[in-house]
């Protein structure tokens, strides 16, 4: 990690932001849906828990709180049991919700995603959209005012009416109405129209969120240089930066004087939810302490990179940002023996880390096992794999196996983006590993589901779960060897 990044993180500085957005509750429904509704052609999903979240602009203030910035959120909520919600969300993250204002004509913007084995099957949008009264409006304009002074300003547009032209006239200046010494103003737009940001000093807008707006497709180098000078012309900005997904970032002043690229970071994307505000926050984070675009770019790219690799929203803190960049040093790091691993999750439970477990012989890697390990990822903070050693390959599966020692299979796995630890076991089982490490979610493949599963009884004891993932048909170790020798 460069030493700017490390000095963004230390904690010595912390940024006061102001943050003005349209604030949702997400509301995410799990449960098994194995069977088809007798009444009509649907799923029925047996419901087993819920979760809330801060949505919309709420998961940008998470996301800058995590980071130890200060946050002034400034939104719009019903008089409703959602916005008593949202304030405890809030308030358990560490932000204020003074800024909140109260609209009781209208609910609190709640979204309801309905979750089985980690894929929606369903979202249920609960909101209404059209422009904010006039009074609610000077309700908000006056708690803009009273944020006082801050270092950077985030505007955080979901499309959802809090954004109206006043509120963006008060938070974006153009030209020589902009202040030398006013706070610099992120946007992260939505819709067509980018001339109502005008006076914003920069715009974070998608591929998709780019063509849109500008017209031009980014197929190209030169498409994406175009529709970044499309961009700066029509909002008067500083800079633009366009996210491009798999191609990573890129950046362009708005005098032409400068441009570069970053590319994205090799990752197993699981669930591209919030990405865009874990972008806007990492970037406001860094700008708010006075660091270079381009340092701040970079720690927008990590933190995305980690965000895609967990499911729904969720905040990034600077022990992930680190964590990442120490498992980047050297995949070798990752395989550990069983003394350490237990030093190091006692570590990532500290700062509130979900463990995962699961384990095999992993021999023969093949994309089953990629599919497999990444829903594993899905279901937590930190994935620990645990495999049979030799010895226990050879009584399970016979005198030929493995076909890879245990160091090169431990080797192969460390090298997955979503395997954060690996230890092997002598044991035929890994029942004492398990206990060991005494997992938050215990993953097999649902083929477990008649053999019973090791270690279930240990982690539903002590307040776990276990969770059966489908596998990918046609892919297994054995079918690959045999097509490999099929004599």
């Amino acid at each position: 990690m460069s030493a700017a990044l490390t000095a963004l993180l230390s904690g010595k500085r912390v940024p006061r932001v102001l943050l003005v957005g349209d604030m949702i509750l997400d509301r995410y429904q799990y449960g098994a849906a194995d069977r088809v509704s007798p009444e009509g052609p649907i799923l029925v999903l047996r419901a087993d828990r819920d979760e809330l979240r801060l949505g919309g602009c709420g998961n940008v203030a998470a996301n800058l709180a995590a980071l130890g910035a200060q946050v002034t959120c400034v939104a719009v909520v019903g008089d409703d049991e959602a916005a008593l919600s949202v304030r405890t969300l809030m308030r358990a993250a560490g932000i204020g919700s003074d800024g909140l204002v109260v609209d009781a004509t209208r609910p609190t913007i709640r979204k309801t995603r309905v979750v089985s084995q980690n894929q929606q099957l369903l979202r249920i949008d609960e909101e209404r959209t059209d422009a904010l009264s006039e009074t609610v409006e000077q309700a908000v304009l006056a708690q803009v005012a009273a944020a006082g002074d801050v270092d950077i300003v985030v505007v955080s547009d979901y499309g959802k009416g809090v954004l109206t032209s006043a509120v963006l006239s008060r938070l974006c200046r153009p030209g020589e109405a902009r202040a030398a010494d006013a706070p610099r103003v992120l946007v992260d737009p939505k819709g067509r129209d980018y001339a109502r940001y005008r006076g914003a000093s920069l715009l974070t807008p998608n591929r998709l969120e780019a063509e849109t707006a500008t017209g031009v497709e980014l197929n190209t180098d030169d498409g994406v240089r175009r529709a970044a000078q499309i961009l700066c012309e029509t909002a008067d900005l500083e800079a633009a930066i366009i996210t491009l997904g798999a191609r990573g970032m890129y950046c362009r002043l708005a005098d032409g004087s400068r441009e570069w690229s970053m590319p994205a970071r090799a990752h197993a994307v699981y669930d591209v939810t919030g990405a865009g505000d874990t972008v806007i926050s990492s970037l406001a984070f860094a700008l708010g302490q006075g660091a270079e675009l381009e340092t701040a770019m970079e720690l927008a790219n990590v933190a995305a990179g980690i965000t895609v690799q967990r499911f729904g929203v969720a905040a990034v803190t600077p022990a992930d940002v680190e964590a990442t960049f120490q498992r980047r040093g050297a995949t070798g790091r990752k395989v550990v023996g069983r003394d350490e691993l237990l030093v190091r999750l006692a570590a990532e439970r500290a700062e509130g880390r979900r463990i995962v477990f699961t384990n095999g012989c992993f021999d023969v890697l093949h994309v089953g096992h990629l599919d497999f390990l990444q829903a594993a990822a899905g279901e937590g903070d930190v994935l620990v794999v645990g495999i049979n050693d030799d010895a226990s390959v050879r009584r399970l599966k016979g005198e030929t196996r493995p076909v890879n020692t245990v160091a090169d299979r431990a080797a192969l796995l460390a090298g997955f983006a979503c395997v954060d630890y690996v230890a092997s076991f002598t044991e035929d089982t890994p029942l004492d590993l398990i206990e060991a490490v005494t997992p938050d979610v215990l993953l097999k493949g649902a083929d477990w589901a008649e053999k019973g599963v090791v270690g279930r009884e240990w982690v539903e004891q002590h307040g776990g779960k276990v969770v059966l993932v489908p596998l990918r048909e046609g892919h297994s170790t054995t079918a690959t060897l045999q097509r490999m020798n099929p004599s």
